[in-house]
């Protein structure tokens, strides 16, 4: 293992607030300072914030409610909660995905753009005048032959409607708001309502999005490579040495990776802490996703060993992302766990020797899934079923 990894997990463990030093933070705090929370109708950020935290399902909830934070199409046109400072920039960023589709959709399937326009003020004009949100099959009815069926070309391409592309632009433009019918996060049941007033202002010239979304992910990620940002802001490689060149960034030496330079200060002084630090963490958790580098929290002991309910020869040191949610000690990635529907129990495998600390935050875990969120699941197409194989090997 390299000599600066150690010292590089356990400083973005520190920075990602898993030694709990945000117990007590909002949840917009949390994300400000850490980074946006990739969703995926799972309960990534249910646990990353309970986690980092200890903030129970229902203030996350009552945050959603109330605009303090909110699940948003940002970077790379991904879902993400982000707090309310960081709407416009999430949705400035992540502009290009819509307007990507809609420009595919108007070279393959015969759409036009005004079309689209003219369905956009009309689901706007819909949205202003229903007391309630409403759901795209709703909306459909409502709009009547403002909706276009794209046929079987549309069908192969994914996109069987015109409405999709018209809900895409309105969101992106900060018109429209996707609100989840029963207030959750983990469950991919949304309504529509009108966004008023609009997050969408000032931040209308693109590189300085991009510069500042550089900000804010060094600020959130360093040690961290131009390669880790691209990955992230699905920025080409201009864009994104263009954005990050306007930072003060310094670089770790004998790597490629970079930092802010008052972080770099802080970090030269930083040791690695000699008590472990447990986290029960979502795969999909920003102390991996942030970088997308698999080896980085691997122990190069751990590197081979085998996939939970993979197939024969599949390594962890193979996958692109963790296969199951992860155990967490100080950033490095110390075990796997699932959640038993059947048994309401976690069901883990430790990378080495367990103690009471490890048991303790199991424990905690295991109290927070099972009363206050059910389930956890890994998206939202995640079910007991199709993790059926996983449970089963890491129970084993």
């Amino acid at each position: 293992m390299e000599s600066w990894r150690p010292t590089s997990c356990a400083w973005w463990a520190h920075r990602q607030g898993l030694d709990g030093s945000l117990h007590g933070s909002s949840a917009a705090d949390v994300l400000e300072r850490t980074g946006w929370m990739r969703s995926i109708g799972g309960s990534a950020p249910y646990l990353g914030l309970f986690a980092r935290a200890r903030l129970d399902r229902e203030t996350v909830d009552a945050d959603v409610a109330r605009l303090a934070v909110h699940e948003l199409p940002s970077a790379r046109g991904c879902t993400y909660v982000l707090p309310s400072a960081d709407f416009e920039l999430g949705l400035t960023v992540g502009a290009g995905a819509p307007a990507g589709e809609l420009a595919a959709a108007e070279k393959y399937l015969g759409v036009t753009q005004a079309e689209i326009e003219q369905l956009c003020v009309t689901v706007a004009d819909l949205l202003e005048a229903s007391a309630e949100p409403l759901g795209p099959a709703a909306i459909k009815d409502a709009a009547g032959s403002a909706v276009r069926n794209l046929g079987e070309a549309g069908r192969k391409r994914g996109t069987t409607t015109t409405l999709p592309l018209a809900l895409g632009l309105l969101q992106s433009r900060g018109d429209i708001r996707r609100v989840p019918v029963n207030g959750r996060l983990d469950q991919q049941r949304y309504g529509y309502v009108r966004w008023t007033p609009s997050p969408r202002g000032a931040l209308s010239d693109m590189d300085t999005a991009r510069t500042e979304l550089a900000r804010r992910y060094f600020s959130w990620a360093a040690p961290a490579s131009l390669k880790h940002f691209r990955w992230f802001s699905g920025f080409t490689a201009a864009h994104a040495k263009k954005a990050v060149e306007q930072l003060d960034l310094v670089p770790l030496e004998g790597t490629d990776l970079l930092m802010p330079k008052d972080l770099a200060v802080e970090f030269e002084g930083f040791t690695v802490p000699s008590k472990p630090s447990y986290a029960l963490l979502a795969g999909v958790d920003g102390i991996h996703l942030l970088h997308r580098e698999m080896s980085r929290l691997l122990d190069d002991a751990d590197v081979e060993r085998p996939v939970p309910g993979g197939r024969a020869g599949e390594t962890l040191g193979g996958q692109a992302d963790p296969p199951s949610h992860l155990i967490v000690d100080r950033g490095r990635f110390a075990g796997l766990w699932e959640f038993d529907t059947e048994t309401n129990k976690i069901v883990y495998r430790f990378f080495g020797d367990e103690d009471a600390a490890l048991r303790e935050t199991v424990s905690e875990t295991l109290e927070f899934v099972r009363d206050r969120l059910g389930d956890a699941r890994s998206f939202s197409l995640d079910s007991p079923k199709s993790r059926a194989s996983r449970v089963a090997d890491l129970s084993s």
